[in-house]
């Protein structure tokens, strides 16, 4: 189901038992939905650290990608470290990131969450200069990072990545 339409169903019980002025009922149904909340939060809040980026073609590791939620709410990743060629700009990338050192470029940006993964922003492939859309998902309890980069809105050209934490 649907978690705004179980967050709806969860509120429309707390009005029945606010107009029953059953007090014990209120407690729970109010513990419940205080609860519901943060387990929804917290599984989002997950993919923030640091993950191992990993080469679709050897399966060596790439670079380090840092995911943090920014002060505005929304969600930005930055390569912190590259395992191959540390010194190599983003010769194919477009406007401002023309000619920058790929160490330190921000490559994810302003994602938001919704349905329990982080959505509506975008991903830079610094090989290829390319920016496509981005959906972002925890997989394998938290270990694992799904990362969807796809030319079209629902996500059908594209091409998928699992990212794994770093510890």
């Amino acid at each position: 189901m649907h978690i705004n339409l179980v967050i709806a169903q969860l509120i429309n019980i707390f009005v029945q038992f606010l107009n029953r002025n059953d007090m014990k009922h209120l407690l729970f149904t109010l513990s419940l939905l205080i609860a519901l909340s943060m387990t929804v939060n917290a599984q989002v809040d997950k993919i923030t650290g640091k993950w191992k980026t990993i080469d679709d073609k050897d399966g060596s590791a790439k670079s380090i990608v840092s995911i943090f939620k920014a002060t505005n709410g929304k969600y930005y990743g930055k390569i912190e470290k590259l395992f191959k060629e540390p010194e190599k700009l983003c010769t194919e990338c477009e406007g401002t990131n023309k000619g920058k050192p790929v160490l330190g470029l921000m490559i994810i940006n302003n994602l938001i969450e919704k349905d329990n993964k982080l959505t509506g922003g975008t991903i830079l492939d610094p090989k290829n200069g390319k920016v496509y859309k981005c959906n972002i998902s925890l997989e394998s309890g938290g270990e694992k990072l799904n990362v969807r980069g796809s030319l079209d809105k629902g996500g059908w050209i594209g091409r998928s990545q699992t990212w794994i934490r770093i510890k």
